[in-house]
C-alpha cells in the first residue's frame, strides 16, 4: 500500500492516537500511516505477540508506538489499556475504535451465542471504551482549544442492508445513532465524533469471505467502481478525521462504498 502525498507529513505530529484492533488487518495499515504523519500511537488487541511485531516494523518512525494486549470487551481491560495510556503519553487525543467482527447467517438461523458475541464486541465495547476514554479526554488541559477526535469504525451496512448480515448492519446502524449523539454532547467540548464506513476491504478477513467466487462476483457487482476498497482508501479517510483538517466535521458519516449505497 502507498500513501504518498495523500496528506502532509507531520499532519498528525504530538497527536496520540489509540486504535482496537492495532495489530492485524485494517488496524494494522491504519497505524502505519499515522506514524507515517507522526502521531504517537496505541495499538491493542487481545494477542500482545501480535501487537509487539507490528510495534517493531513501525520502530522507525518518529513518533512512539505503544503496544499493549487487551480484550475490548472486558470493562478492567479497557480501564487497564486507557491508564497505561495516559502513563505513558500523559494524554489521548484520538480514539479509533476499530475492534469488530461478523458471523455471516441468515436471519433464521442466527445463534444467540453469535448474536450476543457481535452485539456485544461491535456496540457495546465500542460504546464504553469510547465513554471511558472521553472521561480522560475531558481532563486533559486545555482540550477545548486542542480539540478531540473520535472515530467510530462503521460499515456501508450502517447505512443499508445485506443478505445474512442482520446482526451485523444491527449492530451497524446503532453505532451510526450512537456516533450523532456523541458528536451532539461532547460538541461544547470541541470532541468531534464520526464515522467511517467502507463498503468490503482488502484484508485477510475479507479473503476468507471471498473465497467463495459467486458471493465475491455478487458483492462486486453492487459496487459501481467495480472493486472492493484498498485499506489506503480507509486509511487516508480516518487520518482526515483525525486531523485538525477536519476540525469542523461532526456526527458525520464517510462512506466508503464505491457507489453502493447511492443506487
Amino acid at each position: 500500500m502507498n500513501f504518498t502525498g495523500m496528506l502532509k507529513d507531520g499532519t498528525l505530529k504530538n497527536k496520540v492516537i489509540l486504535i482496537t484492533g492495532g495489530g492485524t488487518g485494517l488496524g494494522k495499515s491504519m497505524g502505519k500511516y499515522f506514524m507515517e504523519l507522526g502521531a504517537n500511537l496505541i495499538i491493542t488487541s487481545r494477542k500482545q505477540d501480535i501487537l509487539d511485531k507490528t510495534a517493531e516494523e513501525f520502530e522507525a518512525y518518529s513518533g512512539e508506538i505503544f503496544p499493549v494486549s487487551a480484550d475490548v470487551r472486558d470493562a478492567k481491560d479497557v480501564k487497564r489499556v486507557i491508564q497505561a495510556s495516559l502513563e505513558k503519553f500523559g494524554k489521548v487525543d484520538v480514539l479509533v475504535n476499530n475492534a469488530g467482527t461478523n458471523i455471516p447467517e441468515h436471519f433464521t438461523k442466527v445463534q444467540k451465542k453469535n448474536m450476543e458475541y457481535i452485539v456485544k464486541l461491535n456496540t457495546i465495547a465500542t460504546f464504553h471504551l469510547a465513554q471511558l476514554c472521553t472521561l480522560k479526554m475531558l481532563k486533559t488541559k486545555n482540550r477545548k482549544k486542542i480539540g478531540g477526535s473520535i472515530i467510530n469504525m462503521s460499515s456501508q451496512l450502517g447505512h443499508v442492508g445485506g443478505s445474512i448480515r442482520s446482526v451485523y448492519s444491527m449492530t451497524k446502524f446503532g453505532l451510526e445513532g450512537l456516533t450523532k449523539g456523541m458528536a451532539i454532547d461532547l460538541a461544547k467540548n470541541n470532541i468531534r465524533v464520526n464515522t467511517v464506513c467502507p463498503t468490503f476491504v482488502e484484508t485477510p478477513m475479507i479473503k476468507r469471505f471471498f473465497k467463495k467466487k459467486k458471493f465475491k462476483k455478487e458483492m462486486i457487482k453492487n459496487i459501481p467502481l467495480g472493486r472492493v476498497a484498498d485499506v489506503s482508501d480507509v486509511a487516508t479517510a480516518v487520518a482526515f478525521l483525525a486531523s485538525d483538517s477536519s476540525s469542523m466535521i461532526t456526527g458525520s458519516s464517510i462512506l466508503i462504498d464505491g457507489g453502493w449505497t447511492a443506487k
